[in-house]
């Protein structure tokens, strides 16, 4: 049974009052609270239990090991991936992605070949690619979403050419909640040669993810979002392409030998893992892992999708908002805003005196935005630990933006 007031009472901050009202956060979509069971193994990570890892043959260096190390399987078991060794450790999606730019396509990209992306990605999945862009001449190929907000796979793969690199596509948008199908895309493009990155950052909070059943090369989670600690996260790389990259960065745990004359680096998952790492940040992913796999993930995905039904129904008896998007099967986040004036950012501030959190502004998502036709929104994002009594909290401080700005 999904017991959601208990699940409640195992994240501190949401006993919270702000301006004199309960907490309502509902900006999960741009890092999500923590249980006191990550914050308590950050607390005795650093109390108890601090040492740099691999390197020592100390006790506490080889707790700290363990630990950390420990993770790297927690994440394979997460995402269903066949091998531990698959997983590499980042500081979180932006990190990953730009690993794979950097590490596998950088190399083997030349002027006029092209990257593909969905008009929806976050900068985090375009940014990277406009590098290339700017420094090797790489094309990158937009595809556009239709009227609700939906990616049609075979759009995607119509526009893979000859010259079609790479596929890089969110697996669900942090703007309008999309859910796109990476496995129609991944086996569509596998029949083509063209590998496939998704950016998992939004999926992986949401619902169960299967590496494996998916089929793509790259499969990146950060793990702010994922109730874990800032400075966390992972991509998945499969193994055939690990072996066609190079090292990113240099230094620490990545070599295997050092001389003045020549270096040799570690195998992977450890070649892509320069320097000291955020050792405590990625135990506590692995603590927010678990007790995420701890709850279910289809039990999140469907207690996420009774908000979802019951914040689209509530929403659209506001006959002055405008929700953006409307796919069938989104995630439990919706971008809107108000008729007339009234900015995103003063929506979010009249929704914060209510005590009610949300985002406002582009979301990171520019390209999006210009498809859309805005150029900001406010975007409630819902997730574990939401109650159907805080989309109603919702609703009454949206009531009072439109009696202030009507």
């Amino acid at each position: 049974m999904y017991d959601v007031t208990a699940i409640r009472r195992d994240f501190p901050i949401l006993g919270s009052t702000v301006n004199g009202k309960p907490l309502v956060y509902l900006d999960n979509g741009a890092s999500a609270q923590k249980p006191q069971v990550v914050i308590d193994a950050i607390t005795q990570g650093y109390a108890a239990e601090y040492a740099n890892v691999h390197r020592g043959l100390h006790y506490l260096s080889n707790l700290a090991t363990e630990k950390y190390e420990g993770t790297r399987g927690t994440i394979a078991r997460f995402l269903n991936a066949a091998d531990e060794e698959e997983v590499v450790f980042t500081t979180g999606t932006t990190h990953g992605i730009n690993l794979v730019a950097y590490g596998w396509a950088m190399p083997r990209l030349e002027p006029g070949d092209e990257i593909i992306l969905s008009v929806m990605e976050h900068h985090a999945n375009i940014v990277p690619w406009h590098f290339l862009r700017e420094r090797q001449g790489v094309v990158i190929k937009w595809v556009d979403v239709d009227a609700d907000g939906d990616l049609d796979p075979q759009a995607v793969l119509d526009a893979i050419t000859p010259r079609t690199k790479l596929i890089a596509v969110t697996h669900m948008s942090n703007v309008l909640g999309t859910v796109v199908d990476v496995a129609a895309i991944a086996a569509g493009a596998r029949e083509k040669g063209v590998p496939v990155l998704v950016d998992g950052s939004q999926a992986a909070v949401h619902m169960p993810v299967d590496v494996e059943a998916i089929g793509a090369d790259f499969y990146a989670i950060t793990g702010h979002k994922l109730y874990g600690p800032s400075g966390s996260g992972a991509i998945w790389i499969r193994r055939d392409r690990m072996a066609e990259m190079r090292p990113f960065m240099g230094g620490g745990d990545m070599i295997r030998e050092v001389s003045k004359d020549a270096v040799s680096y570690a195998d992977p998952p450890m070649r892509f893992e320069a320097g000291t790492p955020s050792i405590v940040s990625q135990i506590g992913l692995g603590v927010a892992l678990e007790y995420m796999m701890g709850l279910g993930m289809e039990n999140v995905a469907a207690h996420e999708r009774v908000l979802r039904d019951y914040a689209r129904e509530r929403l659209a008896g506001l006959n002055w908002l405008n929700v953006q998007g409307n796919s069938a099967g989104k995630g439990a986040i919706f971008s809107f805003t108000l008729e007339g004036a009234a900015h995103p950012h003063d929506i979010s501030t009249v929704l914060d005196k209510k005590g009610v959190a949300v985002r406002a502004g582009h979301h990171c998502a520019g390209p999006l935005m210009e498809h859309l036709g805005v150029s900001a929104t406010c975007r409630a994002s819902f997730g574990l630990y939401n109650t159907v009594e805080e989309v109603d909290s919702l609703i009454d401080a949206l009531d009072l933006c439109h009696d202030l700005f009507a």
